[in-house]
């Protein structure tokens, strides 16, 4: 049987031939048995977050904190929870490395040095709290993978959860810094906030910056702008609660800021906004001369490069492809993501009217930078 050679195409004249097929390199396998590793290791990390999240929203973490070892039908009488969830809750604490085991007596143990990362005494190092951040993410999951395939972004009101937990998550870094740390960032702002001066908060959310600011300096009269109706009526029912007189929230847009004020703040908002050059130029036009904007936002670079060694590099790019970047582009907004960094935040400032720009951090606080701006 005489077998045909397929036939191969004429060649035009004058074009070169085609390249042969590029060799396979071959595989390193310690290299690839080394990332298999790695990706079994993200499987079982991203399990253990979602346990970590129910822990956090049971009260597990602080109900285990004033505990002896104890069984499982102890700590779910004690945080008034199902004995068969706690029990298998509590088997992937242990087998992550969060809990300890004794089987003699099949009892339970949260070490302090676990809790003081795990529990509401922790405050701002509560990294439990960060976690129900990642179930919020697997919600969304299919709508995010649809603007892959079609573009488009998914609507802040597919989250309705993300207030909340911002508000809870904020709540612990200015219940413990903001009046303390953050405000002082600024030279001399504590001296002229007690002297009394007009304050405004940017994308306030819930309102617990002004509250807390309220409170501490009774002499200064504070304003919170957000556009979403459930965050304002929580500010204002936070406001109510505590008796002051010296703070009132506004329902609006953050471009159309109206009003003068010697001081602005915008915490972990910028990035986010849809039109964020239309927001600071409004922030910019509404600051006295002498006034100053106080800008929390991400700790990282405009550069992916200099991002592959940030502590919560995957996090920050995970949290903007499924809420922060996709939020914005829903409504035909820039959607900034991680390109909102440092280096285009300092040129957005500037571009914005800002010609005096710090940029300044916390100690212990690798995710924001606050930026210090004035017009002169």
């Amino acid at each position: 049987m005489q077998i045909s050679q397929p036939l191969q195409p004429a060649e035009t004249p004058g074009t070169p031939p085609p390249s042969p097929p590029r060799p396979q390199t071959p595989l390193d396998p310690a290299r690839t048995e080394a990332f298999a590793g790695e990706v079994v290791d993200v499987l079982n990390k991203a399990a253990l977050a979602l346990l970590t999240s129910v822990g956090h929203q049971c009260g597990l973490f602080d109900t285990l904190a004033g505990l002896p070892p104890s069984t499982s039908a102890d700590i779910a009488e004690a945080a008034g929870l199902d004995e068969r969830y706690v029990r298998e809750w509590l088997g992937g604490m242990v087998v992550g490395g969060f809990l300890e085991y004794a089987p003699q007596g099949r009892t339970y143990r949260l070490p302090p040095e676990h809790a003081a990362s795990l529990t509401t005494a922790a405050g701002p190092d509560n990294l439990a709290g960060m976690m129900p951040y990642i179930a919020m993410m697997g919600e969304v999951e299919q709508q995010v993978l649809r603007c892959f395939r079609d573009g488009g972004g998914v609507p802040y009101s597919a989250y309705p959860r993300f207030q909340a937990l911002q508000a809870e998550e904020t709540a612990r870094v200015y219940d413990e810094a903001l009046v303390d740390t953050i405000v002082p960032l600024v030279p001399g702002l504590p001296e002229r906030l007690r002297a009394g001066i007009d304050v405004l908060d940017v994308g306030t959310g819930q309102g617990h910056a002004p509250v807390v600011l309220a409170k501490a300096f009774p002499a200064s009269r504070f304003h919170g702008l957000d556009q979403s109706e459930s965050g304002i009526a929580a500010a204002r029912a936070e406001a109510t609660r505590t008796g002051l007189d010296n703070v009132r929230f506004t329902l609006g847009d953050s471009t159309d800021v109206t009003g003068l004020y010697d001081l602005i703040t915008a915490f972990d908002v910028i990035h986010d906004l849809a039109r964020p050059a239309e927001t600071l130029a409004a922030i910019a036009r509404s600051l006295r001369p002498d006034g100053t904007f106080l800008m929390g936002d991400i700790a990282a670079s405009s550069r992916l490069e200099q991002n592959v060694t940030h502590p919560f590099g995957p996090a920050l790019y995970g949290f903007s492809v499924f809420y922060c970047m996709t939020t914005s582009l829903s409504t035909g907004g820039a959607g900034l993501g991680t390109v909102w960094g440092s280096e285009t935040a300092v040129q957005m400032l500037e571009d914005a009217g800002f010609e005096s720009i710090t940029i300044k951090s916390v100690e212990g606080d690798p995710i924001n930078a606050y930026y210090v701006a004035g017009k002169h």
